[in-house]
């Protein structure tokens, strides 16, 4: 045996429809799924249907929505998300500086103003909170005075937007007395750096140079063993077609080495505003220099599935 419910909604005047037993005879009207929508954002149905099987108790269909949420999330926990933003928070005198990462499956939702609104919140928790890693993190409450979580957040926006969503990576920056150059490339490239010395527009410019220029690490001490070790044996094999003798090989080697050096290190790169003098010829002229970079890009370093859109359809259209 079926009972019924009536659902009163905005324009529908006692709409009655079956439902299955285990909903109990439950009047579900239009302000109790206007109010559920407004504090969690998901759909109207779905929150209908949390509303009937918690028999009208708003806080047990905020319950029931939140394990939804959890299973959604862990579905989409294998889909790669490399898209996204870059977003960045300051205390007010300009001393300390957060930079996050958060991604999301497609351009589409990164724009959305659930999903930014999400990532300049995650900059603020990790500018008020200092977290030690991405796992402590997820643990803090979003904001002030909240007892949700950032991971509870994220799973909630899961289940709202409908995509994998995920919290990246995060920096932290702090100058005590002197200058952090800060850019912003749209919100798919950012930059803080810490200068020594110099003045404002010196640390803005070399913000500008690390977004454009990529370097890896502000000097050759600083170069990591593994990526100096990975180019030395490429040029290696470079240089072995040439059919030279292995001392004048080496001496090729060595050359083209020290180049790739000062491509990728801050201080021997040409200076963006003016290729005539290096970062480092710059930072001497203005009696400055650079304690440490974060350049963050959108997806870098992350392997995106390449779709094929006619293969996809033609999929489809086979039934496949």
């Amino acid at each position: 045996m079926v009972q019924w419910a009536t659902l009163v909604e905005a324009g529908d005047i006692g709409s009655t429809r079956v439902l299955p037993k285990r909903y109990e005879v439950m009047q579900i009207t239009a302000a109790m799924v206007k109010e559920l929508r407004e504090r969690t954002g998901v759909g109207m149905m779905d929150c209908k249907k949390a509303l009937l099987e918690s028999k009208g108790d708003i806080e047990a269909a905020i319950e029931l929505m939140r394990v939804a949420g959890l299973a959604k999330a862990a579905e989409k926990a294998g889909r790669i998300a490399a898209d996204g933003v870059i977003a960045v928070r300051q205390t007010p005198n300009a001393k300390i500086y957060a930079m996050v990462e958060v991604n999301s499956e497609t351009d589409f939702v990164a724009k959305s103003d659930d999903f930014t609104a999400f990532a300049e919140a995650v900059a603020a928790c990790v500018l008020a909170n200092r977290p030690k890693d991405i796992v402590a993190l997820m643990k803090l409450p979003l904001a002030a005075g909240t007892s949700e979580t950032v991971e509870v957040h994220r799973q909630q926006l899961v289940t709202k937007l409908g995509e994998n969503i995920s919290v990246r990576r995060f920096t932290r920056m702090e100058s005590a007395a002197d200058y952090l150059g800060v850019y912003l490339h749209g919100s798919r490239i950012g930059v803080l750096v810490d200068v020594k010395g110099g003045h404002k527009q010196l640390a803005k410019d070399l913000a500008m140079h690390i977004a454009a220029s990529r370097p890896v690490c502000v000097s050759e001490k600083e170069m990591p063993p593994e990526l100096l070790e990975k180019e030395r044996e490429i040029l290696k094999a470079q240089a072995a077609d040439s059919g030279k003798p292995p001392d004048i090989i080496d001496k090729m080697v060595s050359g083209r080495l020290k180049r790739f050096m000062s491509e990728v290190t801050l201080l021997g790169q040409p200076f963006v505003k003016d290729t005539e003098m290096t970062v480092s010829e710059l930072l001497k002229a203005s009696g400055a220099s650079v304690r440490a970079f974060s350049r963050f890009e959108v997806g870098e370093g992350i392997d995106k599935k390449t779709d094929n859109f006619a293969q996809d359809v033609m999929v489809q259209v086979r039934g496949g």
